[in-house]
C-alpha cells in the first residue's frame, strides 16, 4: 500500500489561511489581555474620573476581542466560539504581546503602556480598515475610533506626569525604562506577517515602526522623558512564549469557565 507523503509541501492557500488565523488571534489576544489588565483598576484608580475611564477602555478592548475572536473561530472552522477561544486555551496558545500581560504596578506604568500600545493600535487599525478581509476591515474601522480616544487619553496623562512633579517625573521615566524594551516585539518580523501582507489582509507589523516612532517620540519629548536605548532583549509573547505573569493572569481570567464548564447565566 502506498504511504502518504508527509513531507509534501503545504498548499499556498493553506499557508495563507493558517497565517490569517494566527494574525487574528494576535489581534484578539492583545486586546483581550490588556482589557483584563485594565479591568483590575476598577475601584482602585487614583481618581473617580480615571476609574471610569480605565473601566470604559477595558470594555472597549473586550468588545474588540469578542469581534476578533468570533471572526477567528469562524475562520478556524472547528466550532470554537469567542468564549472558548478566550477562556479555554492553554497559555502557549495565546498570541498576545508580552507588553500587555505585564502587571499594572502604579498608575504611571499603566499610563505609559496604554500610550505605547495605543499608538501602535491606531497605526494598525488605520491600515486594517483597507483589509481584503471585509469582516476585519469593519472591525478595524470601529476599533480605530476607540483606539484614538485611548491614545489621546494616555498621551495627555504621560505629559502631565512626565512634566509634573519631581516624583511623578521619576516614576514615569522608570515606567518608560521598564516598558520600552518590550516594544521591540511589536515590530519583530515573521513569516505569518509576510504571508498576510502579501494576501492583502493586513500589514506586516514591522512596517509600522517608523510611523509609531514618529507618533511616540514627540509626546515623550514634551513629557521631558528620555527614550531609552535599544537593547538585545527580546520578548516573544506573540509566538506563545510568555512571561511568568501570564499564568497568574489566566488563572484569574479563566477561573469561572474552567470551574463551571458550559455555565450559563
Amino acid at each position: 500500500m502506498t504511504q502518504p507523503n508527509t513531507d509534501a509541501p503545504v498548499a499556498p492557500q493553506a499557508e495563507v489561511r493558517a497565517a490569517h488565523l494566527d494574525y487574528l488571534l494576535r489581534l484578539g489576544d492583545n486586546v483581550l489581555i490588556l482589557g483584563q489588565r485594565l479591568s483590575e483598576w476598577c475601584g482602585r484608580a487614583p481618581a473617580l474620573e480615571e476609574d471610569l475611564a480605565l473601566a470604559n477602555m477595558a470594555l472597549d478592548l473586550i468588545g474588540q476581542a469578542r469581534l476578533l475572536l468570533s471572526h477567528a473561530g469562524r475562520l478556524e472552522g472547528r466550532g470554537r466560539d469567542e468564549d472558548q477561544l478566550a477562556f479555554l486555551r492553554v497559555e502557549r496558545d495565546y498570541r498576545n504581546l508580552t507588553l500587555v500581560e505585564l502587571p499594572n504596578e502604579d498608575f504611571g506604568r499603566t499610563t505609559v503602556r496604554n500610550f505605547l500600545f495605543s499608538a501602535f493600535q491606531v497605526r494598525l487599525w488605520e491600515r486594517l480598515a483597507a483589509s481584503a478581509d471585509a469582516a476585519l476591515a469593519a472591525i478595524a474601522a470601529k476599533s480605530l475610533k476607540e483606539a484614538r480616544y485611548h491614545l489621546n487619553h494616555a498621551a495627555e496623562w504621560v505629559i502631565r506626569l512626565g512634566d509634573g512633579t519631581a516624583e511623578s517625573q521619576r516614576r514615569t521615566q522608570a515606567a518608560l525604562d521598564y516598558l520600552w524594551p518590550y516594544t521591540a516585539e511589536l515590530f519583530a518580523a515573521d513569516a505569518a506577517d509576510d504571508a498576510v501582507e502579501a494576501a492583502g489582509i493586513g500589514p506586516a507589523w514591522s512596517a509600522l515602526a517608523p510611523d509609531w516612532e514618529a507618533a511616540v517620540r514627540p509626546v515623550l519629548a514634551e513629557a521631558t522623558l528620555t527614550v531609552p536605548a535599544r537593547t538585545p532583549f527580546r520578548s516573544f509573547g506573540r509566538f506563545g512564549r510568555h512571561s511568568e505573569h501570564m499564568g497568574h493572569l489566566l488563572a484569574t481570567m479563566q477561573y469561572l469557565q474552567r470551574t463551571y464548564p458550559g455555565a450559563q447565566w
